[in-house]
């Protein structure tokens, strides 16, 4: 059966695809940086239609990213399968900024993606983007090499070395297999054997608008690689007119009746702006094998379709992710994340208060230790998200709400809180990318002889975020009937890679969802009674 679709078939963040069929069965796995669970790992029988099926690094034997900074944590896991067994490759990177990259390379096995997932093994720290290359009894390990000496290229080239299973450790030479092109900044390598020869497929430029995908091949594993003369395999870079910019990382499948398809990263920035709230999302591409043995797209240029010309395969869909959460079970559904910390525990529960979620208040909105915010994903460019929050501050310290979030330097915050001036009280907080500068508003009612919005001590407030791709407008109600806006029209295009410091180091997606902090120390808590959201 033949089918098309639009892309992208991963919307929101979801960068850095990974894929591998294992019989009928699709998985992709994609980044998640600084937020817990690590690694998203989805499903499909159609390539068109995915869930969720995963997100291995649960605990904190396999992941625990207390205190690192935005942007960092989990990198382009690379998964494969081999004898019965799934293996992801994963980089926890503890520092990105400046000269140094701390990027710490593992390798966790399970028989099911879903299962539990084995203790990692390390492998090396010498860079980032690892990938597993199954070569008959062999394997070997590919990544990125970072350079931080002064006068050097960062981008070192592409390593490889050989990894003996029955020892599970790295061993012999490190062969640089793969400098890049003049167009620089080599990375994301995944390697393929076909007829006699390895294919290797780098990513290059960066992940910002200069991002695309470059193809090389030798007769030996080791090399040395020729560079495809056709040049760039997919890119966005010269057509800044194209739906998907910033195309490039990725990865190829093949279908069991032999058609190839790449999933790679793409963005989709606003209308006449250059800022993409939902960050690098995962698109899908037919390729077909030529005669001179090199790989093209389908459309003939390598450019990247917002269409999928067709995929032969029968229609598998997935029931809907719900819009609602009531939080009447005893867990969260895996549409929802938070941030670093491997034990949510200390800071969430659904049990002491059913039908609630309740957060315990931490620390600050830009805090890397130590967070109360349980958030989901962005996934179009229009939605509105509404939450009730029964919250009771006792001092100017303790807030919580709804929050539009990007990271610690880049949100939108519609708060409750307490001072002796205005009593209970609704606030807005805003961070637009400056490191050290936080604007916070009062919310002035627009009548005059009301100079701050009241809160009574024991009522409950339904919070609400409407999003309409570069704006954000924040309403209230008591009952959740009648609905006040707030007289503040934000910014919204504020919640996105490009701004603040930059695409360059900004590397997740807009999110939105429930938090509390409590910066006096006495984890005062907030009961969210639900969390809704509806794409328009």
């Amino acid at each position: 059966m033949t089918q098309t679709s639009s892309n992208p078939i991963l919307q929101g963040f979801n960068p850095d695809p990974s894929i591998v069929r294992v019989g009928e069965d699709y998985y992709i796995a994609t980044s998640t940086f600084e937020w817990f669970p690590g690694v998203q790992i989805h499903h499909s029988r159609d390539l068109l239609n995915w869930r969720v099926a995963a997100q291995p690094l649960n605990r904190k034997e396999l992941l625990d990213m207390t205190g690192n900074p935005d942007s960092c944590g989990i990198w382009a896991p690379c998964l494969s399968h081999c004898d019965g067994l799934f293996y992801l490759i994963y980089t926890d990177v503890k520092r990105h900024c400046a000269s140094f990259k701390d990027a710490h390379n593992y390798l966790t096995t399970c028989a099911t993606v879903d299962g539990v997932w084995s203790d990692p093994v390390y492998l090396n720290s010498s860079g980032f983007d690892p990938s597993l290359v199954h070569d008959g009894e062999r394997k070997w390990l590919l990544n990125m090499v970072w350079d931080h000496r002064p006068g050097k290229n960062p981008f070192g080239g592409i390593y490889l070395q050989e990894f003996d299973t029955q020892i599970k450790m790295l061993t012999g030479p490190t062969h640089n297999i793969f400098k890049g092109t003049a167009q620089g900044l080599t990375e994301a390598p995944h390697i393929y054997r076909r007829n006699g020869y390895y294919y290797l497929v780098t990513a290059e430029g960066g992940t910002e608008y200069e991002h695309c995908m470059v193809f090389a091949r030798s007769t030996s594993i080791t090399g040395p690689y020729e560079i495809d003369p056709h040049g760039y395999f997919l890119t966005s870079k010269d057509d800044p007119g194209l739906p998907l910019q910033r195309s490039g990382h990725g990865d190829i499948v093949e279908t069991p009746a032999g058609d190839t398809y790449v999933v790679h990263l793409a963005s989709r920035p606003l209308h006449g702006r250059k800022r993409s709230p939902m960050g690098r999302e995962t698109a899908i591409q037919k390729a077909v094998w030529q005669e001179d043995g090199w790989l093209r797209l389908e459309n003939g240029d390598n450019k990247p379709d917002i269409t999928l010309p067709s995929v032969d395969l029968p229609a598998h869909p997935w029931p809907m992710v719900p819009s609602r959460d009531d939080f009447d079970g005893k867990s969260l559904g895996n549409h929802f994340q938070w941030l670093r910390n491997p034990d949510p525990s200390c800071f969430m529960t659904l049990s002491e208060r059913p039908g609630h979620l309740r957060l315990k208040g931490k620390q600050s909105l830009g805090n890397c230790f130590e967070q109360a915010l349980i958030a989901r994903r962005q996934q179009a460019a229009s939605f509105t998200a509404t939450t009730k929050v029964d919250f009771h501050p006792t001092t100017f310290q303790q807030m919580a709400g709804l929050v539009c979030y990007y990271n610690g330097h880049k949100y939108h915050y519609l708060y409750i809180s307490t001072d002796e001036e205005y009593g209970r009280h609704l606030a807005v907080m805003s961070c637009a990318g400056s490191v050290d500068l936080v604007a916070s508003f009062p919310l002035y009612s627009i009548n005059s002889d009301q100079s701050v919005i009241p809160l009574m001590a024991a009522e409950p407030v339904y919070l609400r975020a409407l999003v309409d791709h570069a704006h954000l407008t924040f309403s209230w109600s008591l009952d959740g009937e009648v609905w006040k806006d707030v007289p503040i029209t934000l910014d919204y295009s504020a919640i996105s890679d490009e701004a603040g410091q930059g695409a360059g180091n900004s590397f997740t997606g807009a999110f939105v969802g429930m938090c509390c902090q409590d910066i006096s120390g006495q984890n005062q808590p907030a009961d969210f009674d639900f969390f809704e959201y509806i794409e328009h």
